[in-house]
């Protein structure tokens, strides 16, 4: 587990804490080998069952097959269940009984073929258990999940409520004001319609079937006044998700291994001192370094912006996808193993029902078509602040007096961008058809 998400868990186990105590109960934790623990728990408890919520990477399954048959052999009753997919991904197969390899289909099967059940409700209390501490039991701060030397998650706190309290806070506050316009504004990084749910969704916060009823029910009531398409197109951001799981179950080693081998042969470029550019947010393009910044400094980033980095890294910068999806498996919150995943191998053009490789974003077009008053870029790169919106994405085009005016030397103050994109696309295609012949 990643930097950021190690930090996200030790708030939200203790959130949990907080949320069972108020209930009469409380959570322990215990760090070994799962089948030790599960042994232990079970003989120093007297429990009469096991029941867990249902895992999908290939090494936890082996866990936790090992564990259901360790307890049928001790006559335990045993149950894994479906807590965080809104359909398990062996249920939606094409007519032949095949892993679908493409969203559109794939999405449109689950909604056509399953009903997402309503969450039920929590219960007011549990029963609480007096038994002394097991021998593996250790206090929260042993699991040694924050950063301290140096504390580089402490601006985290002033932009995240981690929790279940937080998530459904966040979703309520969402479909009052961020749903509207949803359909368009989602990819307007300088406007506030992003649900901001996947950091909850990844740690089990909230479920996709909490979200995905309570927008529904919202709707119905009229407390929400977004459209149908709003929601529609919402909906299948969630789909997108069901999609990376369904992918992850049928392909193990998504986050190693290309979806479509050809790329096993793309000429990938070694270049450290690009990709710590990349990484700092200092490439000069405007809206890739607000994004990278905005990364480090709140551990999340726009999705639009994702694609946007994402897609200048592998293509501008011909650096491997997988060098990008472990910095964000890092430094993202919301670093889930599923669409971590399948998202880079999709602008990469290597995945299942990927975006081809000649789609190459202009990093330019992009700030000016989805930020157009600079409003994203100046909140993240405060040094070209005083650039008026005609320069803000581009500040090299800018006449010489207009970067004084700004305070701004170009080279000193802000990089020049690290290569010209015309150069950095047409090396890209020249690459993707020198292994398509």
């Amino acid at each position: 587990m990643g930097g950021a998400s190690r930090w996200w868990l030790h708030h939200s186990l203790a959130g949990l804490d907080q949320s069972l105590r108020a209930r009469g109960s409380a959570l322990r934790i215990v760090r070994g080998a799962a089948e030790t623990c599960i042994a232990q728990l079970v003989a120093h408890f007297q429990a009469q069952g096991v029941f867990w919520s249902r895992r999908y990477g290939a090494a936890e399954m082996a866990v936790d097959a090992g564990i259901k048959a360790w307890c049928k052999e001790k006559g335990l009753a045993c149950e894994s269940v479906n807590g965080s997919l809104l359909v398990e991904p062996w249920q939606v197969t094409t007519q032949a009984g095949q892993p679908m390899k493409v969203f559109t289909p794939f999405w449109k099967n689950a909604r056509a073929n399953h009903s997402f059940a309503k969450p039920l409700p929590a219960p007011d209390s549990l029963p609480s258990i007096q038994a002394a501490a097991c021998p593996l039991e250790i206090p929260l701060e042993a699991l040694d999940l924050l950063p301290t030397k140096p504390d580089w998650a402490k601006g985290f706190t002033a932009h995240w409520q981690v929790g279940e309290t937080g998530a459904q806070q966040r979703l309520l506050d969402f479909l009052s004001d961020g749903l509207k316009g949803y359909g368009e504004d989602r990819n307007r990084p300088d406007r506030n319609n992003v649900s901001r749910l996947a950091p909850y969704l990844r740690f089990g916060n909230i479920s996709p079937r909490q979200v995905w009823h309570v927008a529904i029910n919202r709707m119905a009531s009229g407390e929400c006044s977004a459209s149908e398409r709003d929601l529609t197109v919402f909906q299948s951001e969630l789909g997108w998700r069901e999609f990376s799981y369904h992918l992850l179950f049928y392909n193990p080693d998504l986050s190693r291994k290309n979806y479509q081998p050809r790329f096993d042969a793309f000429p990938w470029r070694q270049d450290p001192s690009s990709l710590a550019a990349w990484h700092k947010g200092m490439t000069g393009y405007p809206i890739v370094d607000a994004g990278m910044r905005q990364l480090w400094q709140t551990g999340w980033m726009h999705n639009r912006v994702r694609m946007v980095v994402a897609s200048f890294l592998i293509k501008h910068l011909m650096t491997d996808w997988r060098d990008g999806e472990a910095w964000f498996w890092d430094t993202l919150l919301d670093a889930d193993p599923a669409s971590n995943a399948a998202s880079w191998q999709w602008v990469a053009g290597s995945g299942a029902d990927a975006a081809p490789y000649f789609r190459i974003f202009n990093p330019v077009l992009q700030g000016e078509r989805f930020d157009p008053k600079g409003d994203y870029v100046r909140h993240f790169v405060p040094e070209l602040a005083r650039l008026p919106k005609e320069f803000i994405h581009k500040p090299w085009a800018a006449p010489e007096w207009v970067l004084r005016e700004a305070g701004i030397s170009l080279g000193n103050d802000y990089p020049s961008p690290l290569i010209d994109h015309k150069t950095g696309r047409d090396r890209a295609l020249a690459a993707f058809s020198a292994i398509n012949h």
